[in-house]
């Protein structure tokens, strides 16, 4: 809760991934992967209530085991490749206010985004609740080698730079301007401005700032060990 305003943090976990099968529950670092996101949300003081959905027995058995809610299983329509995840965070409202509970604000983290640390979340909610104008949260890491400066797109059989001009002696402390990507580590919202919008992005959306590293995510067997390595460092101190 902050500032009276209830907090409920939605974990998505559904059994299928063609990437790497069986991935939210692949351990890292000597837990499931879906522990990292339930873990980290219950670290969060604002947080009141951490909620998995899934439709997998198997992955609710040990959100519960690391004290997540489980209060459904989502239905077949929800488990596919094409559900949104807008759509999986409306059922998860929808079904708990049907049960009495209503939230505030929402705070959505993909166990496929492990590196997020509890004081992004917390930051994230009190970025929210402090400035009135903003009314969305979404994380985002500094473009550095993949800036604009130094893309090309293809001319025929040529390079062509996407700027217009060679980056021939460009260095990055030159670049003029900075540039940011989307990145999945965190997404926080007020909860009727994403039943509006039924998205985290409009023009009420603030950025909240990762380092690069954190903004890895986990589609297949590659970056489940970078980021296997990345949590070892992390946990250690090494990446602060």
């Amino acid at each position: 809760m902050i500032n009276n305003k209830r907090v409920l943090a939605i974990v998505p976990a559904r059994a299928g991934s063609k990437g790497l099968q069986g991935k939210n529950i692949r351990r890292m670092c000597g837990k499931p992967l879906i522990a990292w996101s339930i873990e980290k949300g219950f670290g969060c003081g604002y947080v009141d209530k951490v909620v998995v959905s899934t439709d997998s027995e198997e992955i609710a058995s040990i959100a519960k085991d690391y004290g997540a809610t489980v209060p459904f299983m989502r239905p077949p329509e929800l488990s596919g490749d094409t559900a949104s995840s807008t759509d999986v965070i409306l059922h998860t409202l929808d079904s708990l206010k049907q049960a009495g509970e209503v939230y505030e604000y929402l705070v959505l983290l993909e166990p496929t985004s492990p590196l997020r640390e509890t004081s992004d979340i917390s930051g994230a909610l009190a970025l929210l609740e402090s400035n009135p104008d903003v009314e969305s949260v979404v994380g985002v890491a500094q473009v550095d080698t993949s800036h604009p400066s130094f893309l090309y797109v293809l001319d025929g059989a040529f390079l062509k730079p996407m700027s217009g001009i060679q980056p021939t002696g460009l260095r990055r402390q030159d670049l003029k301007e900075d540039y940011y990507f989307l990145e999945g580590s965190i997404y926080a919202s007020r909860v009727e401005t994403f039943r509006w919008h039924r998205s985290f992005y409009h023009d009420k959306t603030a950025p909240w700032v990762v380092d690069k590293y954190k903004a890895i995510e986990i589609d297949g067997i590659a970056d489940f060990v970078i980021a296997d390595a990345l949590m070892d460092a992390q946990i250690k101190g090494i990446l602060k």
